[in-house]
């Protein structure tokens, strides 16, 4: 799959679900849940033990899945996930470097932004898409739709604060995809032997996603 493909992919989906957990077992049981609800991109964060081998591993065994790596903070961090078969790299903030060494990857990035011109600033450094966050800090929705009037080329991924009251919300003032953490990666309730409570969120995000794009 090149580099369109994984864009057109991530926004067909519309839902990138931020894969943090305490070990690879229990990253794996959340994007199995996840999986089963039809949602087929994860980011998985350098922030999970063994994140580059997990990345390795779910490339691997699950290839309806497209797997991409969360919270790389520079270029070795991209290479190593790209190595691994990362097919999207994400970053909480903007590092000019990786953007680079994501370009010449031919793997798509998205790097961290936040105000104008730090937006700006990622999508003519080479940016795919860009990850408003955190988006709930600055207003949530109407920030990214104030963003999207002078810049209604660039395509934006608000994360912090996406949920189910939130995300349709997002989706109508312009969000390409929605980034979305515990609300949908929900630790707790797989602790508890409920798996089930992540693949039912996995579809109502799938859901919210068409219905405000109708």
């Amino acid at each position: 799959m090149d580099k369109a493909a994984v864009l057109g992919c991530i926004r067909d989906v519309g839902v990138i679900p931020v894969i943090r957990a305490a070990s690879p077992h229990e990253a794996a049981a959340a994007i199995a849940a996840i999986e089963a609800g039809g949602v087929t991109v994860f980011e998985i964060t350098m922030t999970v033990p063994g994140a580059v081998d997990l990345i390795r591993e779910v490339s691997r065994s699950a290839p309806g899945a497209l797997v991409g790596a969360g919270t790389v903070l520079d270029p070795a961090a991209a290479h190593a996930c790209i190595d691994a078969g990362a097919r999207f790299v994400i970053s909480p903030a903007l590092n000019l470097d990786t953007i680079h060494a994501c370009n010449e990857a031919g793997v798509a990035v998205m790097p961290g932004a936040l105000t104008p011109t730090e937006v700006l600033t990622a999508w003519n450094a080479g940016a795919d898409m860009v990850k408003v966050f955190p988006a709930n800090a600055v207003g949530g929705a109407s920030y990214l739709k104030s963003l999207k009037a002078p810049l209604p080329h660039v395509r934006l991924v608000p994360t912090g604060g996406v949920n189910l009251q939130t995300g349709k919300d997002f989706i109508k003032a312009g969000a390409e995809a929605l980034g979305v953490g515990a609300d949908l990666v929900d630790l707790a309730a797989l602790r508890r032997g409920e798996a089930s409570v992540l693949t039912e969120r996995a579809r109502q995000f799938l859901q919210l996603v068409q219905e405000a794009r109708a």
